[in-house]
């Protein structure tokens, strides 16, 4: 059965289960406990590296976060890059509109940013306008800002501060390019996948502020997996086609043989990283428009390189093949859904580690809080000291729809 109240009831039972976080969870832990038994072909896994992974999650934590009361996990976090007040800017550009109508506004920014989050690749960089340079997440982060700010996906003059179907529509590969600063000289990895994901935005929603509307319209509490299951029920006709069961596109969702053939659902892998960060990333607007979203520890960790990262770094994930380090992969490659998976499945484990160490529990620390504090900036971290421009262990090409 779906987690999701909010999704549709004619899915069929498999599609409907793929679409949930428990799905993801059992799944990545099936590849774990073959990790752990030494039968994965690409990984081994080693646990008793685990208190250094914690060691370091904690650093960084308490580092920023002295008084342990982190945030939660989210597009919100990269908007103030550097300490410049830009959510500030926002509110004040705000401040006329009613409290639903500032939710709807918010709620277009971080729809927006998150589609175009997907992994910048070493080289792009965004130089604000009097400003610093900033390059990757944060990078992405300031310029969707910049150009929500300026107007750009709105289709109406007088209020700029939105997102429509009509801007989005419309929106050239040019245009996407200027607003991003994207030159020869200055490369984004997957730009046409991240028009490609506007564009179907576009066809699915009039303006993703209406993600408030449908929300409200049944109810004013909401659980993290129903809350996943509208933004996959919702956004699922915009991801390019991969595994199709039903007729119905999957998305972030992938074959691995140790599960089983290749062509049946149970060698399928759920991983929905990009919705899920999306999910973590409507708490505070709805939030704010009164809207509750609880059981947030129902999300699962997000598997994309820095927590990945971190975990190959410090030696919790060995590569069993040389080439891993040496090679450039896609999505789809057995040996990335298989470090995707464990990932998924080994931040279970650090989070419930991390709270033993901190002595608190999943409510007072849920997962969402821990890769804040946490993985996500530890992998950035390990990977800096590591590596020249900080990239990850493992390279996977993005075609902007998938990290």
């Amino acid at each position: 059965m779906s987690d999701s109240s909010l999704a549709r009831s004619d899915l069929s039972p498999a599609v409907a289960w793929l679409r949930t976080p428990s799905a993801i969870r059992e799944r990545c832990h099936q590849l774990l406990d073959l990790g752990l038994a030494g039968k994965l072909e690409h990984f081994r896994v080693e646990p008793s590296r685990l208190p250094i992974v914690v060691d370091t999650v904690l650093h960084v934590t308490r580092e920023h976060y002295p008084t342990l009361d982190v945030p939660l996990h989210s597009r919100w976090r990269h908007f103030d890059v550097g300490g410049v007040a830009r959510l500030a800017e926002l509110e004040a550009r705000l401040k006329d509109a009613s409290l639903q109508e500032r939710a709807r506004a918010k709620l277009d920014l971080v729809v927006v940013s998150v589609l175009l989050d997907a992994g910048s690749g070493p080289q792009w960089r965004y130089q604000e306008a009097g400003g610093k340079t900033w390059a990757r997440s944060e990078g992405l982060a300031v310029a969707s800002f910049r150009m929500f700010m300026e107007g750009r996906f709105s289709s109406d003059p007088d209020r700029p501060l939105r997102v429509d179907a009509e801007a989005l529509g419309r929106l050239t590969r040019e245009a996407l390019a200027q607003g991003m600063q994207v030159t020869d000289a200055n490369p984004v990895d997957g730009l046409e996948g991240r028009l490609h994901l506007l564009h179907g935005l576009a066809k699915v929603l009039p303006r993703p502020g209406t993600l408030l509307d449908i929300i409200t319209a049944q109810q004013r509490s909401v659980r993290a997996a129903e809350l996943l299951g509208l933004v996959l029920e919702v956004l699922g006709p915009i991801w390019p086609g991969r595994v199709m069961v039903d007729a119905v596109n999957l998305g972030d969702v992938w074959p691995h043989p140790a599960l089983g053939s290749v062509e049946s659902l149970e060698a399928l892998v759920p991983f929905h990283k990009l919705s899920q960060w999306l999910t973590y990333s409507l708490v505070e607007p709805l939030s704010e428009a009164g809207v509750v979203v609880t059981e947030l520890d129902g999300l699962t960790g997000l598997p994309e390189y820095r927590n990945g990262g971190l975990l190959v770094d410090l030696g919790v994930l060995s590569p069993r093949e040389p080439r891993l380090f040496t090679q450039s992969f896609h999505p789809g490659d057995e040996p990335i859904v298989e470090w995707r998976a464990l990932t998924v499945a080994l931040l279970d484990r650090v989070a419930a580690l991390v709270r033993g160490r901190l002595g608190l529990s999943a409510e007072e620390l849920p997962l969402g809080k821990v890769l804040q504090g946490g993985t996500w900036t530890a992998g950035r971290r390990v990977a800096a000291e590591r590596r020249p421009g900080g990239g990850p262990p493992i390279r996977v090409d993005s075609d902007g729809t998938v990290f």
